[in-house]
């Protein structure tokens, strides 16, 4: 099919407009937490697998680590087993952990990988247990009761992260394959532990020195008082905002996670829109892009 004039035009300068990001961006490490509405929704899945894989082809180097909250739940409830939530977070018994390992290591891991495949890249899925990638410790929280003391609350086999050993994510990145990682770390106790993947995605590309850790959510990004967008913020305006309550609830975590990925040595961290098609794309690649982005200072 012929492109009229007009479009021909568009493409043409689209693609003039990528490129100087391109020659930027060439061997750089790029760490993308997928999640939310992008994991779901048909065309925005496929829209993301294309971008990784021109992603690859065009020299950058992605590293994916996805999340799975949503698919937990639901095979959670076909089992009859119920959920409960504290302060966000699921209570993971270790039959619960059986499932989040069954859901995130298995199902939604291999689906993103062969999805990426399917359009042409060459994916290979991980867990935290490969190659001792992810080592976890038990997360460990306390509620103020009335009396002025604490509770200490047991949510079973949720955990943060200890430390991260990228070794096998850097042989298969120099091997030109592009590492899917579920965000299942081990214990020194032996026991497999269930991590925020934002948690997990900051640390990864703090330990690989990214150049950026793009995160990509259900909102178009960190919203002022007023509901703006706030296009672009350094460390010590989003220590602000979080101090004055405008970063708040759900959003809370996430800024702290691209707050410290940039504070341990990381170029930039963005905060996208994962429900626009060809997001990531349009922030690397274009003049305006999309959501936030959080750098070390202004």
């Amino acid at each position: 099919m012929t492109l009229q004039r007009s479009q021909a035009r568009t493409v043409a300068h689209v693609l003039s407009e990528a490129l100087p990001y391109i020659q930027r961006y060439q061997g750089k490490t790029l760490v993308i937490k997928y999640g939310g509405n992008a994991m779901v929704d048909e065309a925005l899945k496929t829209s993301f697998a294309r971008d990784v894989v021109l992603l690859k082809l065009v020299g950058l180097n992605p590293v994916i680590v996805h999340g799975g909250g949503p698919q937990i739940g639901g095979l959670l409830k076909r089992l009859d087993i119920e959920s409960e939530f504290i302060q966000g977070m699921r209570v993971t018994s270790s039959e619960t952990m059986d499932v989040v390992e069954m859901v995130l290591g298995g199902q939604v891991n291999k689906q993103i990988v062969t999805l990426i495949n399917r359009h042409g890249g060459k994916a290979v899925g991980l867990t935290g247990k490969d190659g001792d990638l992810i080592r976890a410790r038990k997360l460990h929280l306390r509620h103020a009761d009335p009396q002025g003391g604490d509770i200490p609350i047991d949510l079973g086999h949720v955990g943060e992260v200890e430390s991260i050993d990228t070794a096998v994510v850097q042989m298969l990145v120099a091997s030109d394959f592009i590492p899917v990682i579920a965000p299942i770390g081990v214990g020194e106790d032996g026991l497999s532990y269930n991590i925020n993947a934002d948690l997990v995605a900051g640390k990864v590309a703090e330990v690989l020195q990214a150049e950026k850790l793009m995160l990509l959510t259900n909102t178009p990004g960190l919203l002022d008082a007023e509901g703006c967008l706030i296009e672009e913020l350094d460390a010590e305006r989003v220590v602000g905002l979080i101090d004055d309550g405008t970063i708040h609830g759900g959003m809370l975590p996430k800024v702290r996670c691209a707050l410290d990925a940039v504070n341990g040595g990381v170029a930039s961290s963005h905060i996208l829109d994962g429900r626009v098609e060809h997001a990531v794309m349009l922030d690397l690649f274009t003049d305006e892009g999309v959501g936030t982005l959080i750098r070390r200072r202004a």
